[in-house]
């Protein structure tokens, strides 16, 4: 007799299967798109694209300009795709740092709009203050990096970061959480900013 849930002894769907697959789908094309494969932008495009609008209509709140910025951030992604190594990061997080320049520069062009408006109407241009549109874009963006290299960490990197730094705890209380040696855990948080920070560089020098 089977017992109430008992699937019968049928194959389960590992836990993560869904995450695992999608990790890889995302490397290989990280790979097609470093080696220069027109196939591989097209994936990259469809992939990360949303993303980037997302993150563009949201700085902006501007559709035309989203659309703009989200073209911007794939050419400069395809011309400095020598830049990109896939070893140090998810492809997402290195699109995300082009954003983040493109969405600063369309900010600087919308300002020096805005002046050039102010000066042909005989109007003092306004200063911008502390807390403007260029520290909301920064902080946006910087949700949106963290996230997507957390993601792109394997266990159990991925959950001490998240302890770290979504859950607040200190680097003993995640070692005796998870039973782990204090230097392992210093170890794997050391790593995944340094993989952030050389991520967010090699951003910077493809914008």
């Amino acid at each position: 007799m089977t017992a109430p849930g008992d699937d019968g002894g049928r194959d389960r769907e590992p836990v993560g299967t869904a995450t695992d697959d999608q990790g890889t789908r995302d490397a290989e094309l990280a790979a097609a798109f470093a080696a220069g494969s027109e196939d591989g932008l097209r994936g990259a495009f469809e992939r990360w694209a949303p993303l980037v609008h997302g993150l563009a209509a949201r700085a902006l709140q501007d559709a035309a300009e989203a659309e703009d910025v989200t073209q911007q951030v794939f050419v400069a992604a395809w011309q400095g795709r020598d830049r990109y190594r896939p070893a140090d990061g998810p492809l997402g997080a290195w699109l995300t740092g082009i954003t983040r320049h493109k969405l600063a520069d369309a900010h600087a062009a919308r300002e020096r709009r805005r002046r050039v408006v102010e000066r042909s109407a005989g109007v003092a241009p306004r200063e911008q203050g502390p807390g403007g549109p260029d520290e909301h874009v920064q902080d946006l963006v910087d949700r949106v990096v963290v996230a997507e290299h957390v993601a792109s960490l394997g266990e159990p990197a991925q959950q001490i970061v998240r302890l770290a730094f979504f859950a607040d705890l200190t680097h003993v209380q995640i070692a005796e959480q998870l039973r782990m040696p204090l230097g392992t855990v210093k170890s794997h948080i050391r790593r995944a900013l340094r993989r952030m920070r050389e991520q967010m560089e090699e951003g910077r020098d493809a914008r």
